[in-house]
Order: structure tokens, then C-alpha cells, then sequence
């Protein structure tokens, strides 16, 4: 097995156990949860194939939903952002060709770009898994609030998240 694939299952394997047994017992306000286990799928390589990406989206759901005893929800919200990736990807930064050394991350990208993939993507997630969660548009305003500010932490915690790992880098 090569040494990405191995990189791949640890980071699958550590935040899927983070989400699990730290972030889904994160409850700020009743309103703020966040939801790291997507850095999983933002991550990923740039070479990895659409339908891989859709696979491990769907996988990376099922797995949360599972231990979160919800049906399907965080599938949704997880293969959704997949679809939407490669396209967020070519249109921040359309000349980025992808490549083996070609890692998705603060270092490649740049803070601002980084910022700007990873803030539209986790909002997309967090938009579309508590309005499926709450299934009615009568609680408009507070799950927008709820989505809102959920993936402002986020989003700090990624970012800080990925200052760490490149600090261990060097």
C-alpha cells in the first residue's frame, strides 16, 4: 500500500474518532456544533478521481450518521460537498493542475484561497445537514443562525488545525 493511502486511512480513522467522541459533545449555546470530520474530504488529493471522492464521501457519512444515530443526514450534507468540490477547486484557483506532490492545504493554496474553499464548503454542508435535519422552512432564521455559526468554529478550528500539522512539517 502506498504511503498516501496509509496517510488517507489514519486521517479517515482520527477524525472520524475526533467527531465522535470530542466534537459531537461540543455544544455552544445549544446551536454551535462543529463538524471537523469534513477536513477529511477537503483535504484529499487533487488526482483523486470524482467517483473515489463521491465513494469516500459517502463512506465518511455513513460513518458519522451511524454514530450519530441519524439517518442519512450527514451523508447528504458529505457527498454534496464532494460534488461541489472540483468545481470550487478550478474556479479559486483555476491554474492549480493536479499533480502527486500537489497537496490540498493552507501552504498550497494560500491563507485567502484557503480560506475562501474551505469557508464556502463547510458552509455548504452545514446549510444543507441542519436544514435537512429540521426538515421545515418555518425555523428559517435560527438554523441559518445555527449554520452560520457552526461553521464560523468550523472553519477557526480547520484553520488552526492546519497552522499545526504544517508547524509539524517543519
Amino acid at each position: 500500500m502506498s504511503r498516501h493511502i496509509l496517510i488517507n486511512i489514519f486521517s479517515f480513522i482520527t477524525l472520524v474518532i475526533l467527531q465522535i467522541f470530542v466534537f459531537n459533545n461540543i455544544h455552544l449555546g445549544g446551536s454551535v456544533n462543529p463538524y471537523v470530520y469534513i477536513l477529511f474530504i477537503l483535504l484529499l488529493p487533487l488526482e483523486t478521481p470524482k467517483w473515489l471522492l463521491l465513494i469516500l464521501a459517502f463512506i465518511l457519512g455513513y460513518t458519522i450518521d451511524y454514530f450519530s444515530h441519524t439517518i442519512g443526514l450527514h451523508i447528504a450534507a458529505t457527498v454534496f460537498i464532494a460534488y461541489l468540490r472540483p468545481k470550487l477547486i478550478n474556479l479559486i484557483i483555476p491554474k492549480l493542475e493536479p499533480g502527486p506532490d500537489v497537496k490540498i492545504g493552507i501552504k498550497i493554496f494560500g491563507f485567502k484561497s484557503f480560506l475562501l474553499y474551505t469557508s464556502i464548503l463547510v458552509f455548504i454542508h452545514h446549510l444543507s445537514l441542519f436544514f435537512l435535519e429540521i426538515f421545515r422552512l418555518s425555523d428559517f432564521l435560527s438554523t441559518m443562525k445555527r449554520a452560520i455559526f457552526s461553521s464560523i468554529f468550523t472553519i477557526v478550528i480547520i484553520i488552526i488545525s492546519q497552522y499545526f500539522v504544517s508547524a509539524k512539517k517543519k
